[in-house]
């Protein structure tokens, strides 16, 4: 978007993602209510950016389109009485909970405009 003329649509981006154009709305929405992107409906609308790749971060993108677990592991309660099954879920939310602070702090440090660099390089 950031080197198109004018609005893109949502089916536009679909074909370029190679995915469904609904799939892009509901992605957008939640770049729409973060303030990255704008929307404008009816015949020739479509979307655009509202702040500049370079004020735009990875986290931005991350936190706009709805945190998730970032892992597919993580504490058992499969005997929640149990006292080492309780002190291991303790130890394991705390490296989890520490791995995802890394990974937020270095996706705040990457920009939008930084990405656009690796991608037009390896064009």
């Amino acid at each position: 978007m950031a080197e198109a003329e004018g609005l893109v649509t949502s089916e536009d981006l679909a074909r370029r993602m190679s995915t469904d154009p609904a799939v892009v709305r509901r992605t957008m929405a939640g770049l729409r209510e973060a303030g990255i992107v704008h929307s404008e409906k009816g015949h020739g609308g479509g979307w655009s950016l509202v702040r500049p790749l370079e004020k735009v971060t990875l986290r931005d993108v991350y936190e706009a389109l709805g945190i998730v677990d970032l892992y597919a592991v993580g504490p058992r309660t499969e005997s929640p009485g149990c006292l080492v099954e309780q002190a291991v879920n303790r130890a394991v939310d705390d490296a989890f909970g520490k791995a995802k602070e890394l990974l937020l702090r270095q996706l705040a440090r990457t920009t939008l405009a930084a990405i656009a660099v690796d991608v037009k390089r390896s064009r």
